[in-house]
């Protein structure tokens, strides 16, 4: 019987278990710079099967968020190449998001200048930056040359992460942030071939994702979409008819894996008509990961059904460094701070507790 304790070969890799660590924004980079707690942060989280990285910004352009690191400088590279040996040094491995937020942003990160997005539609709603809460701005629409210059962007992002260490890459194409914003209808207003029929509106996803495959081959290549997710003011008309096409297009990639996160579905029609958003799983021809709201018994139950090939858990993984641990050994698990979540060094980082240190 498969569980989370099945080896499971994810494109290049072998995967020891299938429990993957989510992707999850910390706030612990000053100057967009991960810091040596980074890497203690990581490398205590190495037995999971796969660690994917809090999304990091292929560009300047591309910040959203105070103290949130990049992948596009010769200090960050540097700074993550120490976060990738910790992981190898215990014999993990580990992908790095590639991040643009595109008008989930403030020109507080920006100089004064607006952010970008595919339409100038301002989204409901505040963002946090270095002063607090403010609300949002009226983005720019993206040029043709812009657009091209992103997706230059993320192959150069994603040969830093090559240059880095990283054992591949994971395209955040979820969450309302940029290639989201290009997806969804109520974001992507454009009359040119990146706007109006789905064809159209799909394009910037798979030409950043083409253009990622070129740097590391399609086996080291993973993919995030969110289709309930209503984050950052999202939604579609008809996301089953979105994403059904989205995951059609992405298969003859042969991509590592594909992750869908089953966020938003607590409050389901907030991102448009309700949909199971577990059809994809039928979809999509090659490792599927799951995501959200799964503990361990949810999280073997939907293996078990072939709803899935693994499972990424996020704040059971930020509070319970040895997580493969303590599902195997039946364990009870560390309490999450919420008040660290995003804010403080050590403290709610790299301070719980595991096992073998009680």
């Amino acid at each position: 019987m498969t569980d989370l304790f099945t080896p499971l070969k994810v494109g290049a890799l072998e995967l020891p278990n299938r429990i993957i660590m989510a992707p999850m924004t910390r706030n612990r980079s000053p100057e967009t710079i991960p810091l040596s707690l980074t890497a203690t942060y990581y490398g205590q989280r190495a037995e999971a099967g796969l660690i994917i990285t809090e999304g990091s910004q292929i560009s300047t352009q591309g910040i959203g968020y105070p103290g949130t690191p990049g992948i596009h400088s010769a200090e960050q590279i540097d700074a993550w190449k120490t976060v990738t040996q910790a992981v190898h040094d215990k014999g993990g491995r580990i992908f790095l998001q590639l991040w643009h937020c595109g008008r989930a942003s403030h020109p507080d990160f920006h100089g004064g200048e607006a952010p970008v997005a595919p339409s100038a539609i301002t989204p409901a709603g505040e963002t946090f930056t270095y002063e607090g809460m403010k609300e949002f701005v009226a983005p720019r629409a993206l040029s043709l040359s812009d657009i091209s210059e992103i997706v230059s962007d993320y192959a150069k992002a994603a040969e830093n992460a090559k240059q880095a260490g990283f054992d591949g890459v994971e395209i955040h194409a979820a969450n309302g942030y940029l290639i989201d914003q290009f997806l969804r209808d109520s974001t992507n207003h454009r009359n040119d071939e990146y706007g109006g029929s789905i064809k159209n509106r799909v394009r910037f996803l798979l030409e950043v994702t083409e253009a990622v495959v070129q740097i590391w081959g399609n086996e080291r290549v993973g993919l995030r979409l969110s289709p309930l997710n209503p984050f950052n003011d999202i939604k579609d008309s008809d996301p089953q008819a979105t994403f059904h096409y989205a995951v059609n297009a992405l298969n003859p990639f042969s991509l590592a894996y594909l992750h869908v996160t089953e966020m938003g579905a607590e409050n389901p029609g907030l991102a448009g008509p309700i949909f199971n958003v577990k059809e994809l799983r039928d979809i999509w021809q090659g490792v599927y990961i799951t995501n959200g709201g799964y503990d361990k018994t949810k999280a073997n139950a939907a293996l078990e059904k072939n709803e899935a090939d693994a499972v990424a858990f996020g704040v059971y993984y930020l509070a319970n460094p040895d997580l493969v641990s303590r599902f195997q050994q039946g364990a009870k698990l560390n309490i999450p701070n919420e008040e660290t979540f995003y804010a403080g060094e050590e403290k709610g980082y790299t301070d719980y507790p595991t096992l073998s240190s009680r």
